[in-house]
């Protein structure tokens, strides 16, 4: 792949001698601030619209500066999705409070920061990429498994975390999805304190409950 594909998956790409001046040079500043840039795209734009190059425009750096830090797209939207995550609240949770009613506090918190417009515009961006490549979508599950899900389980303390982990991050993340992508009635309309009600005691069984019985009481 030549240096303009690389850039914005064209060959039409604009030569170095025709970029507009003043961009910055390679600094730690500058791949934070690169950081930032491809970070507000993915959330405000999506993966497949975000490009190299105006991420480096947003930036004001060259587009080689972002392949120079990051390599390609994939590895700068691995980096953005690692970099200060919307979730880490939820991993904090984990080590605070009972362990029996984590469930609860976990959904209700996963639910505000969707409905939190800075935070919910980074979780709409990552749900959105992860059916953008399969590449995209392999770096988001392991980020979800990985950096949130899995942390929470291993902090409980009980059997067959990786399992809870994945129960967990499935069920979080479809009803996100649904309610807030999709918007799927009644669910998208639904009172965040009713949905919490339903959900809760689900996540709940996920992360501490006996996985080999299935008998839950929902909305009651």
């Amino acid at each position: 792949m030549n240096y303009a594909e690389r850039v914005d998956g064209t060959n039409t790409g604009q030569s170095r001698s025709q970029r507009p001046g003043g961009r910055r040079p390679g600094t730690t500043q500058t791949r934070e601030a690169i950081l930032a840039a491809a970070q507000r795209a993915f959330a405000e734009q999506g993966y497949d619209a975000t490009t190299i190059r105006r991420v480096a425009d947003s930036a004001r750096v060259d587009p080689a500066l972002v392949l120079h830090f990051f390599g390609s797209k994939d590895g700068l939207f691995a980096a953005a999705l690692r970099t200060d995550p919307p979730t880490g609240d939820l991993v904090a949770l984990a080590h605070s409070g009972d362990p029996t009613d984590l469930g609860q506090r976990l959904t209700r918190r996963y639910l505000e920061l969707w409905e939190e417009p800075q935070t919910g515009n980074r979780l709409l961006a990552i749900v959105r990429g992860a059916s953008a490549t399969p590449s995209a979508s392999a770096m988001i599950a392991a980020f979800m498994t990985d950096e949130v899900m899995l942390p929470i389980a291993n902090s409980i303390g009980s059997e067959q975390p990786e399992l809870r982990a994945n129960l967990t991050g499935a069920q979080l993340l479809g009803i996100a999805t649904a309610r807030y992508v999709l918007r799927v009635e009644p669910l998208a309309s639904l009172d965040r304190n009713a949905l919490v009600a339903c959900l809760a005691p689900v996540v709940q069984h996920y992360l501490t409950g006996d996985l080999r019985t299935t008998s839950l009481t929902c909305c009651g």
